[in-house]
């Protein structure tokens, strides 16, 4: 049997398009099924290090950052809701106002990836869904805790994770690797350390990437 095909799919918890570059990639993934083996590892980055854990509002944030009127967010804002939808994933920006310091929910994926493959990918996918689909503060450790139990992860287990300041300098070195490669915008999806797929790219590019990969090997 091939070996699976390495995937790091760098990304960060409050970032829409990482959102929809995952249900992308996942929907390659299904329609690949069998034909192609992967394993994928979900790396830390944060687009707001220095953010407080309060956060702030989208409309503060993004107009501070990027300069972006209120008519720009809105158009914006609807284009990603439908990209979203195309693949499976819902974006309520009714819901989703505020951004937040992601460095806990860093952590806590970190954790889950001591635990295996499948433990990380629906950590992962809940996390994304609780902040874009329901509006929920990804900063929060108790949201966070809860997050991981709909995930199916031990509660308690990961309430120490997070009181501990446990995996905080793994996430940091991960972190500064991905920079070191490179990496200044999410999400970065990385075959084999060596084929960079970057931005929230529509199902049939991860398809025929993996594709030719699996090919070649």
């Amino acid at each position: 049997m091939a070996k699976p095909i390495r995937i790091d799919f760098v990304s960060d918890v409050v970032c829409p398009w990482c959102a929809v570059g995952l249900a992308s990639l996942n929907a390659a993934l299904a329609r690949l099924g069998d034909e192609v083996a992967v394993e994928i590892h979900y790396q830390p980055f944060e687009l707001n290090p220095d953010l407080p854990e309060a956060g702030e509002t989208i409309a503060e944030h993004l107009g501070r950052k990027y300069g972006m009127t209120p008519e720009q967010l809105k158009q914006n804002g609807q284009a990603l809701v439908q990209r979203a939808a195309s693949v499976g994933f819902t974006i309520d920006l009714d819901k989703r106002d505020r951004i937040y310091n992601t460095f806990d929910a860093h952590r806590l994926l970190h954790w889950a990836g001591t635990l295996g493959e499948k433990p990380q990918a629906a950590l992962k996918l809940a996390l994304l869904r609780a902040y874009h689909s329901e509006g929920r503060d990804v900063s929060d450790r108790d949201v966070l805790k809860n997050v991981a139990a709909e995930a199916g992860l031990d509660a308690a287990a990961a309430a120490q994770v997070l009181v501990s300041g446990q995996y905080a300098s793994e996430v940091r070195a991960d972190e500064r690797f991905f920079l070191e490669q490179g990496i200044r915008s999410v999400p970065a999806v990385i075959l084999d350390r060596q084929y960079l797929i970057s931005g929230g790219q529509p199902p049939d590019v991860f398809e025929d990437a993996l594709r030719q990969l699996a090919a070649q090997d």
